[in-house]
């Protein structure tokens, strides 16, 4: 991967930042694990699941379907992007029927998802790119390839970056990756986990090089959960209402080694 400045990356990019240990994962996944039990909306997609089997027992999703639900999640909540998507599919039955659809009427069909023209941009690349390379629409070959492979594979598409690549690996084909959005980057800074000056692609890099692949999809889904819920651990205090709110027992406090963290923690009471 590249970063924002276009600098090639190396596989970790903090060798020297020793956090977080074994040690500390398991801790932190436990602990969270009994503040908020394993989140229900994640458990269809656990390996002991016997494969990815969707609600009312539909079918294994396919590889594109989660590469473009992940594209309609950028920047918007679960809800609209699964609205979106819904709308999508609802207008346009088959990825041909998307190709084909003039630009707006793709934009107006997932409106509702937040950045339209971009995300409609990014899924007509997408179809044209697969049409041009492997003449179908089709993304069932990544099962077949290794990590690096379907990375290298991902990154021809315009949009898509680290983290949409990293959900489609976790969730969809059920590898060992570390997805970093939002809420796991602004706790994995609070706690030290990386250097506090960290952007986000070095950040995923250097998470998936600690943290070990067994406890990766756990840790990941309640960092997630617990960063969206707990209003200790957002920047965004006091600017959105919180579902819940655990305001004295976030455990997190524990694993705490930066006084600016303390200190935001104090703020946000």
């Amino acid at each position: 991967f590249e970063s924002e400045s276009g600098t090639k990356l190396t596989k970790d990019p903090y060798l020297t930042h020793t956090r977080p240990t074994r040690e500390e994962c398991i801790a932190v996944r436990d602990d969270l694990l009994a503040l908020h039990s394993f989140p229900k909306e994640f458990a269809k997609y656990r390996r002991d699941e016997n494969q990815i089997q969707l609600d009312d027992g539909d079918a294994k999703e396919s590889v594109l379907d989660s590469l473009v639900k992940t594209v309609l999640s950028q920047n918007t909540t679960e809800v609209n992007s699964l609205r979106a998507f819904d709308s999508l599919r609802s207008v346009f039955p088959t990825w041909e029927d998307v190709l084909v659809a003039e630009s707006k009427c793709l934009e107006n069909a997932i409106r509702c998802g937040g950045l339209a023209p971009t995300k409609a941009s990014c899924i007509k690349n997408i179809l044209n790119c697969l049409l041009e390379k492997k003449d179908k629409l089709c993304l069932e070959y990544l099962r077949d390839l290794s990590v690096d492979e379907i990375k290298a594979e991902l990154s021809q598409f315009k949009g898509i970056g680290p983290k949409t690549m990293a959900c489609v690996l976790m969730f969809n084909l059920q590898l060992d990756d570390f997805p970093v959005d939002t809420h796991v980057f602004e706790i994995a800074k609070a706690i030290g986990w990386v250097p506090a000056l960290a952007d986000r692609n070095k950040t995923y890099l250097h998470l998936n090089q600690r943290i070990p692949n067994e406890l990766k999809f756990d840790l990941n889904c309640l960092l997630y959960t617990h960063g969206k819920l707990c209003r200790k651990c957002t920047k965004k205090v006091g600017k959105q209402q919180r579902k819940e709110s655990h305001e004295i027992s976030c455990p997190l406090l524990n694993y705490c080694k930066n006084s600016l963290y303390e200190i935001k923690l104090i703020n946000s009471i």
